[in-house]
């Protein structure tokens, strides 16, 4: 019942999970944080225990519900010379839209057994999102470090509702990237450093949203054009081949984002960019931040040239 209403609010898939401590991932992530791979996400330090108990973060939790939302869309920017933003941009901030989605699945929930109570996650605290679809059966783990659904790719959303009843649990899925390395080979920067070993501190996707201050000149010449966040370890997977444009009214490209030129980045100022980016995940960025971008992809183009 549960996963039907997902389906019916507009969720792609839904996946369940018994909460429990993640053994295995203890090591991944101490291994990731002694690597220094976070970069300046210091946040990722933080709530080392909780990232692995669910039951650290909503008390006497019994079941995790992870959910896929898809974004993938065929629009693509006008021109062809205009600084590049992810797909996940392209509409309006999707927590908004997920969040709401999440409460109404919470509600219908709570309609079935009015005592059950937990909390609804939308990349709102230490919950390691792709361990848990995984988990519940929703995909594998690519070598880009991303979760992958056989049937729907991975431009998806994850979300999480953590609560306190038992459910049936789903099974992991098989993983299916066999010999593939197209991501790897397609990484600009060498964050992928092997299969599903991630420096995030190379990543194009952390390098223009998450990092401030100045990128570093070592990544000069290697962004391919990208302003905000990086789709090209996704854009060349085979497995997204297939993936399907959704249909999200919400989340429809903003078409004065798409249409935008070369020359309307480099001239927009800060009212520009608070009226055209209001209720994109652009904001997060700042102006000071897509500034920033734009001055080093510029340079950048000047440097190989």
């Amino acid at each position: 019942m549960i996963k039907t209403e997902a389906i019916r609010l507009g969720f792609a898939a839904c996946g369940i999970s018994k909460a429990d401590y993640l053994n295995t991932e203890a090591e991944h992530l101490q291994n990731y944080l002694d690597h220094k791979y976070q970069g300046k996400m210091a946040y990722l330090e933080n709530h080392f225990d909780k990232r692995l108990d669910p039951r650290l973060l909503v008390e006497n939790s019994k079941s995790v519900v992870s959910l896929l939302f898809n974004y993938y869309t065929d629009k693509k920017q006008t021109d062809p010379e205009a600084p590049i933003v992810s797909k996940y941009a392209y509409g309006k901030d999707y927590h908004y839209v997920i969040k709401e989605k999440l409460n109404k699945l919470f509600n219908f929930i709570k309609s079935l057994n009015n005592d059950v109570t937990g909390r609804i996650f939308v990349d709102s605290a230490p919950v390691m999102e792709r361990v848990w679809a995984k988990k519940s059966g929703l995909g594998w783990i690519g070598k880009n470090g991303l979760l992958i659904n056989k049937k729907i790719g991975s431009f998806v959303f994850i979300s999480e509702l953590i609560i306190d009843i038992e459910l049936e649990y789903d099974k992991p899925v098989n993983e299916y990237c066999g010999t593939c390395t197209r991501c790897i080979d397609a990484c600009p920067t060498g964050a992928i450093i092997a299969d599903k070993q991630i420096d995030g501190s190379k990543c194009i996707s952390y390098l223009t949203i998450e990092m401030r201050g100045d990128i570093p000149e070592e990544f000069k010449g290697k962004f391919q054009n990208r302003v905000f966040g990086c789709d090209i370890c996704q854009d060349v997977c085979p497995h997204n081949a297939k993936a399907e444009p959704h249909n999200h009214e919400d989340l429809k490209p903003i078409p004065s984002l798409l249409e935008m030129s070369k020359a309307d980045w480099y001239a927009m100022d800060k009212p520009a960019f608070n009226r055209l980016f209001k209720y994109s995940p652009i904001k997060r960025t700042r102006y000071a931040g897509i500034k920033r971008n734009l001055d080093f992809i510029n340079n950048s183009l000047n440097f190989r040239n």
